[in-house]
């Protein structure tokens, strides 16, 4: 009997993700499908959540809200930071995540959203945020963790 997608078990499933829209954003297409630990985080919650018990072979389409996947998109947080004080090691592209240190130290994602002659404008926004997330999962192995991965919460 093959395991199903469970709590501390490893899953290599391909998928395809849109948007409302129908618009493709990301697919497993092409490339190795996607490896995770199950039940440790590694993935949005509500992919997580609704994957569980999928066989291996098995195929679902799943919808994600965005309160399950990236966060609701909230306004007003963005930063504009003028050019000659973005790190000269780094090239600005829109969609380039970075990670931000507050004053307090701490380290917080941003996004590039704009880049001008002038400025560049940072999101803490997830890309997606927001959007309601569509999913075409297939799962292609499911097996048990090694020791070594529980410890560390993540596949290998």
């Amino acid at each position: 009997m093959s395991l199903t997608v469970g709590k501390d078990r490893v899953v290599r499933f391909e998928y395809v993700l849109s948007l409302d829209d129908g618009q493709v954003v990301d697919s497993s297409e092409g490339q190795e499908p996607l490896t995770y630990l199950h039940g440790h985080g590694n993935i949005i919650p509500g992919l997580e959540r609704q994957m569980e018990g999928m066989e291996v072979g098995e195929e679902r389409d799943i919808t994600v809200e965005p309160e399950e996947g990236y966060g609701p998109y909230i306004e007003g947080h963005d930063l504009v930071v003028p050019l000659e004080e973005f790190p000269p090691n780094i090239k600005p592209e829109v969609g380039l995540g970075l990670l931000v240190e507050t004053p307090d130290g701490q380290q917080v994602p941003y996004f590039v959203t704009e880049v001008s002659d002038t400025f560049v404008r940072l999101d803490p926004n997830h890309p997606l945020a927001g959007q309601r997330l569509h999913f075409k999962v297939k799962v292609v192995e499911v097996r048990e963790a090694t020791d070594e991965e529980l410890a560390h919460g993540h596949a290998h």
